[in-house]
């Protein structure tokens, strides 16, 4: 059986678009750890569901902006 929002999946919480979308950084039990623009959160895998691509390309563009700017060092 398929692991739902493994490490790397690009997601964003049912409930609320206040964490705005974001990427799952890790796994324990049915809790993924997600790191979203501003913080990383431990968030329930019911509560979470794949990002559209518009949220997906806006969390790509923010890891790329990133990543330019610290050098992956973050």
């Amino acid at each position: 059986m398929e692991t739902p929002h493994g490490p790397g999946s690009f997601v964003a919480h049912r409930r609320t678009d206040v964490y705005g979308p974001g990427k799952v950084i890790g796994v324990d039990g049915r809790h993924r750890r997600v790191r979203f623009v501003h913080f990383v959160a431990t968030v329930r895998t019911e509560d979470l569901r794949a990002a559209t691509a518009g949220e997906t390309r806006e969390i790509k563009d923010w890891l790329r902006a990133r990543k330019a700017r610290y050098g992956g060092q973050w």
